[in-house]
């Protein structure tokens, strides 16, 4: 018999397991609460040897173990690599800001969307993770440094509109008053354009914030880099974006990675600009929603030889563009001294395997 995973289940349903098993319906929510700080039913003061046996019998609670921990020296942030119960492993990175500590989680093992400046998606997909691996993360991180989680950014290894309903119960989850209690506008979900999920994420009435990654401006050149292009092209995608922005009223923010002599160029930056003002804003400016632009300098890979932009390059693209009545900032590169970017710490150590 399959043992029911106890860490992602819903109050209702933690509910109905319990009273199938013999125990008081009140049960569920003394081990939801403390399931929700890290707490292992094992090591509950408050429920009997009994029902400790009766949940090992068929249930389980697992948290990822930390496999590796890096700490940077220059700003604190810190690189975990977790390994789950079945021997993989996954990336999170906690990163220190004033107004609170954010983690950015992991949704899968590995990659299928083959965008080629990413260490995460070398060697496709592997599976992917459950509710309770992603809370898991969360959990982890926030035991571990001994501060509390405020902000999650989903942007580590996976695509996790591929993991549509999976992250969908994690975001229920963490946000449950009764667990983490992170409110839906603390948290972050970036996806390379997958725009029927884009679609179903506007009903789910989750006041998120959506990040877009586009990385280019014109349909040549994002299919080269980002396959998913070629389902859903940037027309597509844009349109699926102001679908979003109507329903939710949420802000839309794109992710654009710098890679030298493929996307920075001025003329790049123009064509940028003309792209979103064209088709997320009427002419004159003066209707449609808010527009921001985060740049990001690519990581340098071993296997994609692909270069960061220089300093020269990117403070021209990104003045070009607010020039243009795009918003726009360079993302500030935390934890550079321990590689923090996603997907490496996993490839060094499946290379030692």
């Amino acid at each position: 018999m399959e043992k029911t995973d106890l860490l992602s289940l819903y109050p209702k349903e933690l509910e109905e397991y319990i009273i199938s098993i013999g125990e008081p319906k009140y049960r569920a929510k003394q081990l939801f609460t403390q399931m929700h700080k890290g707490i292992a039913p094992d090591d509950m003061t408050n429920i009997s040897k009994a029902t400790k046996e009766k949940l090992n019998d068929s249930a389980f609670y697992y948290l990822p173990k930390i496999r590796r921990k890096l700490v940077s020296a220059i700003d604190g942030t810190v690189k975990y690599l977790f390994e789950l119960s079945d021997g993989n492993s996954v990336e999170s990175v906690v990163m220190r800001y004033k107004h609170g500590n954010t983690i950015c989680v992991s949704s899968q093992v590995g990659c299928r969307m083959g965008c080629a400046f990413c260490a995460s998606t070398i060697g496709g997909k592997v599976r992917d993770l459950t509710p309770s691996e992603i809370l898991g993360q969360v959990l982890m991180a926030q035991t571990d440094t001994g501060e509390r989680i405020s902000n999650i950014v989903m942007m580590g290894i996976g695509e996790p509109l591929d993991n549509y309903l999976n992250v969908i119960r994690f975001l229920k989850l963490v946000g449950n008053e009764d667990g983490m209690n992170i409110g839906y506008r603390h948290i972050s979900l970036s996806t390379c354009g997958i725009v029927d999920k884009i679609d179903a994420l506007a009903k789910e009435n989750m006041p998120i914030t959506l990040s877009i990654s586009l990385h280019a401006s014109d349909d040549a050149t994002r299919s080269s880099i980002m396959p998913i292009n070629k389902k859903w092209n940037i027309s597509a995608l844009l349109d699926a974006c102001k679908r979003y922005y109507s329903s939710t009223g949420r802000r839309i923010s794109f992710e654009y990675t710098l890679i030298a002599g493929k996307n920075d160029t001025p003329a790049a930056a123009l064509e940028l600009a003309r792209l979103l003002n064209q088709n997320l804003r009427s002419k004159d400016r003066s209707e449609g929603f808010p527009i921001h632009v985060n740049l990001i300098p690519v990581n340098p890979v071993n296997e994609t030889h692909f270069s960061a932009s220089d300093k020269q390059a990117v403070t021209k693209f990104a003045s070009l563009l607010e020039k243009n009545g795009i918003r726009a900032t360079v993302r500030r590169r935390l934890g550079a001294d321990i590689n923090a970017s996603c997907g490496q710490l996993r490839r060094e150590e499946e290379k030692k395997g």
